[in-house]
């Protein structure tokens, strides 16, 4: 009998540590997803042209994670939809800044 209840015992830790593991594992693979896709406005005051927007546009999308980017000379601003897994507002802002136009957050 003792043997039996044993072998019972040990199932269920074996069970149980076969459902934490798989638990983490998916909470692991869930992470990225979980950070998610975000979309930020950036003012952009100092563009002067008709063309900024198509650097400025060009600038945001070589940025990984970057999905989109619509830049508007007439609102002076920059709608960007991002993962933020792989990338931030800073590195956004620093592509802007590295083609000549400072942003901001709006």
């Amino acid at each position: 009998m003792g043997t039996v209840v044993l072998l019972i015992r040990v199932r269920r830790i074996r069970n149980a540590l076969l459902l934490t593991t798989l638990l983490v594992t998916a909470l692991l693979a869930a992470a990225p997803a979980l950070a998610g896709e975000r979309t930020v406005v950036l003012s952009i005051p100092t563009m002067d042209c008709d063309t900024c927007p198509l650097t400025i546009r060009v600038a945001l999308l070589k940025v990984a994670g970057v999905s989109r980017a619509r830049v508007s000379y007439k609102e002076r601003e920059a709608r960007v939809t991002y993962d933020e897994a792989q990338t931030s507002v800073d590195a956004l802002r620093a592509a802007t800044r590295d083609v000549g136009y400072p942003a901001l957050v709006k």
